[in-house]
Protein backbone atom coordinates (compact mmCIF):
# COMPACT_ATOMS: atom_id res chain seq x y z
CA UNK A 1 0.00 0.00 0.00
CA UNK A 2 1.53 3.37 -1.16
CA UNK A 3 1.97 5.43 2.09
CA UNK A 4 1.12 9.32 2.20
CA UNK A 5 1.88 12.46 3.90
CA UNK A 6 -0.52 13.65 7.04
CA UNK A 7 -0.99 16.93 7.24
CA UNK A 8 -1.79 16.44 10.72
CA UNK A 9 1.66 14.67 11.79
CA UNK A 10 2.49 17.72 14.52
CA UNK A 11 -0.61 16.37 16.84
CA UNK A 12 0.74 13.11 16.25
CA UNK A 13 4.25 13.24 16.98
CA UNK A 14 3.50 15.69 20.02
CA UNK A 15 1.35 12.44 21.69
CA UNK A 16 4.00 10.16 20.55
CA UNK A 17 7.02 11.69 22.09
CA UNK A 18 5.29 12.73 25.62
CA UNK A 19 3.33 10.34 26.22
CA UNK A 20 6.56 9.22 27.86
CA UNK A 21 6.30 9.62 31.45
CA UNK A 22 9.63 11.01 32.14
CA UNK A 23 9.34 13.32 29.33
CA UNK A 24 5.86 14.43 30.31
CA UNK A 25 7.30 15.15 33.69
CA UNK A 26 9.78 17.31 32.36
CA UNK A 27 7.62 19.24 30.48
CA UNK A 28 5.95 20.28 33.16
CA UNK A 29 8.48 20.83 35.21
CA UNK A 30 9.80 23.45 32.82
CA UNK A 31 6.15 25.00 32.26
CA UNK A 32 5.45 25.64 36.18
CA UNK A 33 8.96 26.19 37.51
CA UNK A 34 9.30 22.70 39.73
CA UNK A 35 11.34 19.97 40.06
CA UNK A 36 9.41 16.67 40.33
CA UNK A 37 11.99 13.55 39.81
CA UNK A 38 9.35 10.44 40.58
CA UNK A 39 7.50 10.24 37.04
CA UNK A 40 5.82 7.43 38.78
CA UNK A 41 3.98 10.18 39.99
CA UNK A 42 2.49 10.99 37.38
CA UNK A 43 -0.81 9.67 35.74
CA UNK A 44 -1.80 9.67 31.99
CA UNK A 45 -5.66 10.70 31.70
CA UNK A 46 -5.66 11.30 27.77
CA UNK A 47 -8.44 11.16 25.71
CA UNK A 48 -7.94 8.37 23.50
CA UNK A 49 -11.40 8.29 21.70
CA UNK A 50 -13.54 11.27 19.83
CA UNK A 51 -15.90 12.67 22.17
CA UNK A 52 -16.82 16.04 19.87
CA UNK A 53 -16.33 16.31 15.70
CA UNK A 54 -14.28 13.82 15.50
CA UNK A 55 -11.53 15.89 18.08
CA UNK A 56 -9.40 14.21 20.39
CA UNK A 57 -6.24 15.70 22.70
CA UNK A 58 -3.09 15.40 22.84
CA UNK A 59 -1.69 14.56 26.79
CA UNK A 60 -3.70 15.16 29.61
CA UNK A 61 -1.97 13.76 33.01
CA UNK A 62 -2.60 14.06 36.87
CA UNK A 63 0.00 14.94 38.53
CA UNK A 64 -0.31 15.82 42.83
CA UNK A 65 -3.69 18.16 43.04
CA UNK A 66 -3.78 19.08 39.30
CA UNK A 67 -5.03 17.95 36.26
CA UNK A 68 -3.05 19.21 33.62
CA UNK A 69 -4.43 19.61 29.63
CA UNK A 70 -1.17 19.98 27.49
CA UNK A 71 -2.63 20.93 23.59
CA UNK A 72 -0.53 21.30 20.46
CA UNK A 73 -1.08 23.80 17.61
CA UNK A 74 0.18 24.82 14.49
CA UNK A 75 -2.13 26.98 13.66
CA UNK A 76 -3.83 29.91 15.53
CA UNK A 77 -7.21 28.63 17.23
CA UNK A 78 -9.18 31.18 19.33
CA UNK A 79 -11.57 28.34 20.16
CA UNK A 80 -9.07 26.56 22.06
CA UNK A 81 -11.16 27.47 25.72
CA UNK A 82 -14.17 25.84 24.10
CA UNK A 83 -11.74 22.85 23.16
CA UNK A 84 -10.69 22.86 26.86
CA UNK A 85 -13.86 22.79 28.47
CA UNK A 86 -15.04 20.06 26.25
CA UNK A 87 -12.27 17.77 27.00
CA UNK A 88 -11.84 18.81 31.21
CA UNK A 89 -15.54 18.07 31.51
CA UNK A 90 -14.88 14.55 29.89
CA UNK A 91 -12.18 14.06 32.50
CA UNK A 92 -13.89 14.97 35.10
CA UNK A 93 -16.65 13.06 34.50
CA UNK A 94 -13.89 10.05 34.50
CA UNK A 95 -12.33 11.60 37.68
CA UNK A 96 -15.54 11.87 39.45
CA UNK A 97 -16.69 7.98 38.66
CA UNK A 98 -13.20 6.16 39.08
CA UNK A 99 -12.95 8.19 42.70
CA UNK A 100 -16.92 7.45 43.21
CA UNK A 101 -17.18 11.47 44.28
CA UNK A 102 -20.99 11.76 45.80
CA UNK A 103 -21.95 15.19 43.83
CA UNK A 104 -25.48 14.92 46.27
CA UNK A 105 -22.97 15.05 49.57
CA UNK A 106 -23.49 17.47 52.06
CA UNK A 107 -19.61 17.79 52.42
CA UNK A 108 -17.75 19.79 49.30
CA UNK A 109 -15.72 17.22 46.99
CA UNK A 110 -12.54 18.36 46.30
CA UNK A 111 -11.46 17.49 42.54
CA UNK A 112 -8.06 18.58 41.24
CA UNK A 113 -7.33 22.02 39.88
CA UNK A 114 -7.24 22.56 35.79
CA UNK A 115 -4.17 23.99 33.97
CA UNK A 116 -4.62 24.03 30.67
CA UNK A 117 -1.03 24.80 28.56
CA UNK A 118 -1.44 24.89 24.55
CA UNK A 119 1.95 24.60 22.49
CA UNK A 120 2.41 26.63 19.49
CA UNK A 121 4.86 26.13 16.89
CA UNK A 122 3.17 27.54 13.51
CA UNK A 123 4.09 29.70 11.25
CA UNK A 124 2.06 32.72 11.99
CA UNK A 125 3.94 35.70 14.15
CA UNK A 126 2.38 35.09 17.66
CA UNK A 127 4.25 36.30 20.89
CA UNK A 128 5.97 34.27 23.19
CA UNK A 129 2.88 33.95 25.66
CA UNK A 130 -0.61 34.92 25.29
CA UNK A 131 -3.78 33.81 27.34
CA UNK A 132 -7.20 32.77 25.73
CA UNK A 133 -10.46 33.31 27.30
CA UNK A 134 -13.36 31.31 27.18
CA UNK A 135 -15.27 34.26 27.87
CA UNK A 136 -14.10 35.80 24.81
CA UNK A 137 -16.39 33.51 22.84
CA UNK A 138 -19.90 34.66 25.31
CA UNK A 139 -22.58 36.58 22.96
CA UNK A 140 -22.55 38.45 25.61
CA UNK A 141 -20.91 40.06 28.78
CA UNK A 142 -21.71 38.65 31.91
CA UNK A 143 -21.40 34.63 31.99
CA UNK A 144 -21.05 32.01 34.79
CA UNK A 145 -17.50 30.37 34.31
CA UNK A 146 -14.01 31.02 32.95
CA UNK A 147 -11.70 28.80 31.28
CA UNK A 148 -8.03 30.31 30.27
CA UNK A 149 -5.47 28.32 28.03
CA UNK A 150 -2.39 29.51 27.93
CA UNK A 151 -0.51 29.38 24.94
CA UNK A 152 3.33 29.51 24.46
CA UNK A 153 5.01 29.66 21.42
CA UNK A 154 7.82 27.28 20.68
CA UNK A 155 9.15 28.48 17.48
CA UNK A 156 12.81 29.05 16.84
CA UNK A 157 13.76 32.73 19.01
CA UNK A 158 10.86 32.08 21.58
CA UNK A 159 10.63 30.81 25.01
CA UNK A 160 14.31 29.90 25.24
CA UNK A 161 14.34 29.05 29.22
CA UNK A 162 11.17 26.98 28.45
CA UNK A 163 13.03 25.16 26.01
CA UNK A 164 16.14 24.86 27.51
CA UNK A 165 14.74 23.29 30.75
CA UNK A 166 13.11 20.55 28.35
CA UNK A 167 15.14 19.38 26.00
CA UNK A 168 12.79 17.14 24.58
CA UNK A 169 10.40 20.05 23.44
CA UNK A 170 13.41 21.89 22.15
CA UNK A 171 14.24 18.63 19.73
CA UNK A 172 10.44 18.25 19.09
CA UNK A 173 10.01 22.09 17.64
CA UNK A 174 13.47 21.87 15.80
CA UNK A 175 13.00 18.57 14.55
CA UNK A 176 9.12 20.04 13.25
CA UNK A 177 11.17 22.89 11.51
CA UNK A 178 13.44 21.07 9.56
CA UNK A 179 10.82 19.04 8.04
CA UNK A 180 9.20 22.14 7.09
CA UNK A 181 11.79 23.43 5.55
CA UNK A 182 12.31 20.30 3.80
CA UNK A 183 9.11 20.37 2.41
CA UNK A 184 10.23 23.48 0.56
CA UNK A 185 12.79 21.85 -1.57
CA UNK A 186 11.96 18.13 -1.55
CA UNK A 187 10.77 16.08 -4.73
CA UNK A 188 8.56 13.95 -2.43
CA UNK A 189 7.04 14.27 1.02
CA UNK A 190 9.24 11.18 2.09
CA UNK A 191 12.63 12.41 0.87
CA UNK A 192 11.57 15.37 3.17
CA UNK A 193 11.02 13.61 6.01
CA UNK A 194 14.13 11.08 5.46
CA UNK A 195 15.89 14.56 5.27
CA UNK A 196 15.14 15.74 8.12
CA UNK A 197 15.37 13.09 10.50
CA UNK A 198 19.03 12.27 9.20
CA UNK A 199 19.75 16.30 9.48
CA UNK A 200 18.50 15.55 13.01
CA UNK A 201 20.02 12.98 14.26
CA UNK A 202 23.62 14.16 12.75
CA UNK A 203 23.05 17.33 14.85
CA UNK A 204 22.05 15.45 18.14
CA UNK A 205 18.12 16.66 18.03
CA UNK A 206 15.56 14.04 19.00
CA UNK A 207 18.49 11.31 19.09
CA UNK A 208 16.96 8.57 20.93
CA UNK A 209 13.58 8.69 19.39
CA UNK A 210 14.98 8.59 15.53
CA UNK A 211 16.86 6.05 15.95
CA UNK A 212 15.03 3.67 18.05
CA UNK A 213 11.79 4.73 16.52
CA UNK A 214 12.57 5.68 12.73
CA UNK A 215 9.70 3.82 11.27
CA UNK A 216 7.38 4.89 13.16
CA UNK A 217 8.00 8.54 12.94
CA UNK A 218 8.14 8.06 9.25
CA UNK A 219 4.79 6.53 9.32
CA UNK A 220 3.43 9.20 11.60
CA UNK A 221 4.24 11.28 9.11
CA UNK A 222 3.20 9.39 6.04
CA UNK A 223 -0.83 9.12 6.49
CA UNK A 224 -4.00 10.08 5.36
CA UNK A 225 -3.31 13.01 2.87
CA UNK A 226 -1.68 12.43 -0.29
CA UNK A 227 1.18 14.58 -1.13
CA UNK A 228 -0.57 16.69 -3.83
CA UNK A 229 -2.56 18.07 -0.66
CA UNK A 230 0.43 19.10 0.95
CA UNK A 231 1.86 20.49 -1.74
CA UNK A 232 -1.16 22.47 -2.49
CA UNK A 233 -1.29 23.75 1.48
CA UNK A 234 2.55 24.98 0.81
CA UNK A 235 1.40 26.78 -2.37
CA UNK A 236 -1.41 28.42 -0.14
CA UNK A 237 0.71 29.93 2.41
CA UNK A 238 3.61 30.97 -0.28
CA UNK A 239 0.36 32.59 -1.73
CA UNK A 240 -0.89 34.63 1.72
CA UNK A 241 2.59 35.35 2.51
CA UNK A 242 3.65 37.07 -0.52
CA UNK A 243 -0.21 38.92 -0.86
CA UNK A 244 0.08 39.63 2.80
CA UNK A 245 3.77 41.32 2.08
CA UNK A 246 2.23 43.01 -1.35
CA UNK A 247 -0.56 44.73 0.42
CA UNK A 248 0.98 46.36 3.78
CA UNK A 249 3.74 47.80 1.17
CA UNK A 250 0.36 48.20 -1.09
CA UNK A 251 -1.64 50.47 1.61
CA UNK A 252 1.13 53.06 1.64
CA UNK A 253 0.72 53.99 -2.00
CA UNK A 254 -2.80 53.25 -2.91
CA UNK A 255 -5.22 49.83 -2.67
CA UNK A 256 -5.30 49.86 -6.67
CA UNK A 257 -1.02 49.52 -6.62
CA UNK A 258 -0.91 47.97 -3.79
CA UNK A 259 -3.40 44.67 -5.58
CA UNK A 260 -0.97 45.02 -7.92
CA UNK A 261 1.90 44.13 -6.83
CA UNK A 262 0.70 41.71 -4.18
CA UNK A 263 -0.35 39.96 -7.19
CA UNK A 264 2.99 39.74 -8.67
CA UNK A 265 4.67 39.60 -4.57
CA UNK A 266 2.46 36.53 -4.59
CA UNK A 267 2.91 34.47 -7.30
CA UNK A 268 7.02 35.83 -7.49
CA UNK A 269 6.67 33.80 -4.13
CA UNK A 270 5.45 30.66 -5.56
CA UNK A 271 7.68 30.32 -8.47
CA UNK A 272 10.96 31.14 -6.53
CA UNK A 273 9.63 28.65 -3.97
CA UNK A 274 9.29 26.30 -6.78
CA UNK A 275 5.92 25.55 -6.47
CA UNK A 276 4.53 27.06 -9.66
CA UNK A 277 6.67 27.95 -12.78
CA UNK A 278 7.03 30.71 -14.23
CA UNK A 279 4.83 29.68 -17.22
CA UNK A 280 2.24 29.33 -15.55
CA UNK A 281 2.32 32.04 -13.20
CA UNK A 282 2.44 34.30 -16.32
CA UNK A 283 -0.79 32.75 -17.85
CA UNK A 284 -2.75 33.63 -14.47
CA UNK A 285 -1.61 37.01 -14.62
CA UNK A 286 -2.69 37.24 -18.08
CA UNK A 287 0.86 38.77 -19.28
CA UNK A 288 3.95 37.12 -20.95
CA UNK A 289 6.90 35.55 -18.82
CA UNK A 290 9.42 38.69 -19.70
CA UNK A 291 6.08 41.40 -18.59
CA UNK A 292 5.68 39.16 -15.56
CA UNK A 293 9.93 39.29 -14.85
CA UNK A 294 9.84 42.85 -15.34
CA UNK A 295 6.90 43.59 -13.56
CA UNK A 296 8.45 41.94 -10.50
CA UNK A 297 11.71 43.57 -10.78
CA UNK A 298 9.63 46.38 -10.45
CA UNK A 299 7.71 46.39 -7.51
CA UNK A 300 11.11 45.14 -5.79
CA UNK A 301 10.14 41.19 -5.59
CA UNK A 302 12.51 39.99 -8.63
CA UNK A 303 11.26 36.36 -9.28
CA UNK A 304 14.15 33.79 -10.63
CA UNK A 305 13.54 32.03 -13.70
Amino acid sequence: MERTPNREYKDRLFRFIFSDKQRALSLYNAVNGTSYTNAEELTFTTLNDAIYMGMKNDLAFLLGLELNLYEHQSSLNPNMPLRGLIYFSRMYDTFVRSSRLNLYAQRLQKIPTPKYIVFYNGTCEMPERQELRLSDAFQTAGGCMELTATVYNINAGYNAALMAQCLPLRDYALFVAAVREQLLTAASIEEAIRRAIDTCIHNNIMVDILIASKAEVTDMLLTEYDEAEVMEMLREEAWEEGMEKGMEKGMEKGMEKGMEKGMIAAYSNLVNKGLLDAAEAAKQLETTIADFAAAAERHGCPVVI
